[in-house]
């Protein structure tokens, strides 16, 4: 599914009155392509993915899923549109007494009837497939384990597990990474990729690890303030880009190039022509 949005503004549910989380973006995501949004908290990414999924109206401008202005359509139409995409939040809202098995089921949901979604909370109907997604991410142990007997890092795989189950032509993972330690989360940001590539799935996700989302996608768009600041393939992001970006937020930008190493075997006439280097720390 592709993505056009055309010089949208909106307001995040939970800003104060009058906050603009958004102001005038404009971004188009072709079908199969995957990127990621990086930038300072506060920037409006996870606006912008909310935007996208359709799961929050802008004030102004133009979204278009797969072709279609999704919110001139009809309540029922919009509904179908949404069950055709996968939104993934930071913290994903799973049961605490529930079992992982069930959790990650809940991704068909979608394409289930409700006779068939019922009697899967008493016997899941797809094991198998459960299994096989958690597997992908390490999980398989942890089938019929209960959600608050999980770690952080883990209930948020079991987030990411649910997207391979999900009748989905697009994903919108917001911060797919921030509960995991650098090995896991280079295992699942693999796995991701690697199966949206699979699937000709497009992939739109938020990240602060900027050095992972350079190494991993193809394209890359900075949000700051509500603003595009830029949108560039992955080899031509330079270090003025991501100095610029993250101007006054030095402390969310450890591991990208540019950074205190890099920074610090740089001559002292370009030094002195760029902005002094900041200091990057990986969240």
């Amino acid at each position: 599914m592709n993505v056009d949005l055309q010089a949208v503004h909106a307001r995040h549910p939970a800003a104060a009155k009058g906050t603009t989380a958004l102001r005038g973006v404009s971004l188009r995501v072709q079908a199969g392509e995957r990127l990621a949004v990086i930038g300072p908290s506060g920037a409006g990414k996870t606006t912008l993915l909310q935007v996208a999924a359709a799961a929050l109206k802008p004030s102004s401008g133009e979204v278009m899923l797969g072709g279609t202005d999704a919110w001139s359509q009809s309540t029922a139409a919009l509904q179908r549109q949404r069950g055709r995409l996968f939104m993934a939040p930071q913290t994903p809202p799973l049961p605490p007494r529930q079992r992982v098995v069930t959790a990650v089921l809940a991704g068909r949901l979608p394409s289930w009837s409700l006779a068939t979604s019922l009697r899967s909370l008493f016997y899941p109907v797809d094991i198998a497939g459960a299994h096989d997604a958690l597997d992908r991410f390490d999980l398989a142990d942890k089938l019929f384990a209960r959600v608050d007997r999980l770690s952080g890092g883990e209930r948020q795989r079991v987030g990411l597990a649910r997207a391979l189950l999900a009748p989905a032509t697009l994903w919108l993972i917001d911060e797919p990474l921030s509960a995991l330690d650098p090995t896991r989360a280079e295992q699942a940001i693999t796995a991701l990729i690697a199966i949206a590539r699979e699937r000709g799935v497009t992939l739109l996700t938020t990240m602060h690890q900027v050095d992972t989302a350079l190494a991993h996608f193809e394209r890359i768009v900075g949000l700051r303030e509500g603003t595009v600041a830029f949108d560039l393939p992955t080899a031509q992001v330079s270090r003025d880009h991501l100095l610029r970006l993250y101007a006054q937020h030095e402390d969310e930008l450890d591991g990208a190039p540019g950074g205190p190493t890099e920074a610090s075997n740089a001559s002292d006439a370009s030094s002195a022509a760029a902005p002094r280097p900041v200091v990057m720390h990986c969240r």
